[in-house]
């Protein structure tokens, strides 16, 4: 639907609620905690607080590709966070992270706790722990974080961008999801590229680069990403697909997919991970 908006900005902008949207009660202007509460701690040295958002799953798939090659020391509880309900404005939480999003790690088998966020910065932080999904040659390392910082660059634009004004805004626009729309897909154009001259993104070899662009841009050409597969012509990047369909096939990724999820397929919800066997 095409609108034309008669909203003008005021000099001074104000804060006034609610603004609309499906998480119209979790945006605010400010940073900080809301209400004091301490996060749950495990037995294992790793603690996730996250969602299953493909930023969450990111992390939860790293974790279970660690656990695949025998990395017993990358064992994790991972706790829920209900970003809808506001979880990640406790006190505990925003002591890991001040930005106040998902997910956030803390590493208690290091001297002092480590406190870890950002998705793309836990991925290199448990990379570099492990030794595991980073090459250690100068080259070949730098591409692998040309595309995990691609990726920490360009998913917003998916997101907050396309999937907000597609998906979630209160009103649809033609001008925002137009603009987003051209900008998504020059971005699969970009990755559809790269992969029809490498298996993986960064080569021959699965690094975190694909843990991190896997769960944004292959669940999206999937369809199962704001249901807009269709809506972007998705059948036009066959590197993609081919990359995505691959991909999705890993046993680690089918069980990262899992962890932190509450909706959906009743047997792909694990809300709570603290052991292997809560995935089976």
């Amino acid at each position: 639907m095409s609108s034309k908006s008669k909203y003008e900005p005021a000099d001074v902008w104000t804060w006034q609620q609610p603004s609309g949207g499906q998480f119209a009660n979790i945006n605010r202007p400010i940073a900080g905690a809301t209400h004091q509460q301490s996060l749950p701690k495990g037995e294992h040295s790793l603690q996730l607080y996250s969602l299953a958002t493909p930023n969450g799953v990111k992390v939860t798939i790293m974790l279970e590709e660690l656990l695949a090659i025998g990395k017993s020391e990358a064992e994790y509880d991972a706790w829920l966070i209900r970003i809808q309900e506001g979880d990640q404005f406790s006190s505990g939480f925003v002591e890991i992270n001040p930005n106040s999003k998902i997910p956030a790690l803390i590493d208690y088998s290091t001297p002092e706790p480590a406190k870890i966020f950002e998705s793309g910065s836990i991925l290199l932080y448990l990379a570099e722990k492990f030794g595991e999904f980073l090459p250690s040659q100068l080259q070949e390392r730098t591409e692998t974080l040309n595309w995990l910082f691609w990726q920490m660059g360009s998913a917003p634009y998916l997101g907050g961008g396309f999937g907000h004004f597609y998906a979630y805004a209160p009103e649809k626009f033609e001008y925002p999801i137009n603009r987003f729309t051209m900008e998504v897909k020059r971005q699969l154009d970009v990755l559809d590229r790269n992969l029809a001259t490498r298996r993986y993104m960064a080569g021959e070899q699965y690094t975190i680069a694909d843990i991190a662009i896997w769960p944004w841009y292959g669940n999206l050409v999937l369809g199962r990403l704001y249901d807009a597969a269709k809506f972007l012509s998705t059948e036009e990047y066959p590197n993609v697909l081919r990359w995505a369909n691959e991909i999705d096939k890993r046993a680690a990724v089918q069980r990262g997919r899992k962890v932190n999820r509450t909706w959906g397929d009743e047997t792909e919800q694990v809300p709570e991970r603290h052991q292997a066997s809560d995935l089976d």
